[in-house]
């Protein structure tokens, strides 16, 4: 397993890969789409054994999760596999012990969710932005083991990815999210000041691996500065971090579509009103 650093660039002894090329757009798409058919398969033997299965995607921002949840859930049942990105907590929500909204997510049996961001937010995010105190993130060190341990327990699957990225690359993503009027909205105030705080979140990086990165639930790291290559590499794993066999129907042809004796008219075109052809 990769046990990669603070994530600083290359020249400074951080994750970055040097001399990595990207994959031609051909090999990229032949292989996602392998993969994609091999996640389908994976999805209905999770359905049909009844697994509990829950995959976490931490990372710095612009690293990739979101690219790689994408491509992982774009040929999946969303009854089956679903997306939780929990929003700031609620006052409420702030009262209460702090995992217990992540708990509420998990899933039932024959189910997987991605947490895009997930109980880690206190390690990391709120650590260094100061929302959360010092004290609240040894109380999560000392708890998050055990908690996890408690989820392998009662037969979770917890898979949990580190999305790395140097500095250089995090800076040319930003960039192209503000010049892109589609992607801004991926941009935020809070992505510019914890641009301004790397090394803080380095180290913050580094002290939550200390204290969880456990034999019963270990850290993967996925270096994500060649997107598509991010992407494979962490499907191909997830893939082989839950044995499963293929359990999908055979197809067949379909027969001749049943017709009543009377036969069916539809109405005059005139009697209801469709959206304009433009195009």
């Amino acid at each position: 397993m990769s046990k990669n650093g603070s994530g600083k660039k290359a020249s400074a002894g951080g994750e970055a890969l040097e001399g990595r090329s990207k994959l031609d757009r051909a090999t990229y798409e032949a292989e996602l789409h392998r993969l994609q058919i091999e996640l389908v398969k994976l999805q209905e033997w999770v359905k049909r054994e009844g697994l509990r299965v829950v995959v976490v995607f931490e990372g710095r921002d612009a690293a990739g999760k979101g690219g790689v949840i994408k491509r992982i859930t774009e040929a999946l049942n969303p009854r089956i596999c679903r997306v939780v990105a929990l929003p700031a907590p609620t006052e409420r929500e702030e009262s209460q012990w702090y995992f217990q909204r992540y708990a509420a997510q998990l899933p039932a049996a024959g189910e997987i969710v991605l947490f895009d961001r997930s109980w880690y937010n206190r390690a990391v995010v709120e650590r260094v932005m100061g929302w959360a105190t010092e004290e609240q993130v040894k109380e999560f060190f000392r708890d998050c083991p055990e908690f996890e341990r408690m989820l392998v327990r009662s037969g979770i699957v917890l898979i949990k990815y580190w999305f790395s990225i140097s500095d250089e690359e995090q800076d040319r993503r930003f960039q192209d999210r503000i010049d892109d009027p589609l992607k801004r909205w991926k941009f935020s105030e809070t992505d510019l000041k914890g641009r301004d705080r790397w090394e803080e979140f380095s180290r913050a990086k580094d002290e939550m691996f200390k204290y969880t990165d456990t034999k019963e639930s270990p850290w993967w790291v996925v270096e994500g500065d060649v997107k598509k290559r991010a992407r494979l590499n962490c499907i191909s794993h997830l893939l082989t971090m839950v044995p499963y066999e293929d359990v999908l129907a055979e197809p067949f042809k379909l027969p001749p579509r049943k017709q009543s004796a009377e036969g069916y008219m539809r109405p005059p075109i005139d009697s209801q009103t469709y959206v304009p052809e433009r195009f």
